[in-house]
């Protein structure tokens, strides 16, 4: 299966725009609390099956991890539960740091 993938520099732009995106971050609640990108949501890998009614069908949806390994299994497991407005962040969330583009907590993301 074909996954879709928007670049890091691509997805700085489209969130500066009009355009409604949803944004979902899959690693663990460690890696989430260390840092996400503004206007992220937290769906670990190990909930997503059971989270899936959670994510719009009816806009963009960016999905990224550490490096775009796990966000493009996210993205074949989604296609193939008939989601076909998703896109994988290549390179994850470190290709979005190397260019220097926001990163803030995401430990208010993280239930106790």
């Amino acid at each position: 299966m074909f996954v879709k993938e928007v670049e890091a520099s691509e997805l700085a732009e489209l969130l500066k725009g009009d355009e409604d995106i949803g944004l979902y971050d899959v690693r663990t609640p460690a890696e989430i609390a260390a840092g996400i990108i503004p206007g992220t949501e937290a769906m670990p890998l190990t909930v997503l099956p059971m989270r899936m009614n959670e994510i719009p069908k009816d806009k963009k949806v960016v999905i990224y991890c550490r490096t775009g390994a796990r966000s493009a299994q996210a993205c074949m497991f989604m296609g193939q539960q008939g989601f076909d407005n998703l896109y994988n962040l290549r390179g994850g969330i470190i290709a979005w740091a190397q260019l220097g583009l926001s990163i803030e907590s995401g430990q208010s993301l993280i239930s106790s």
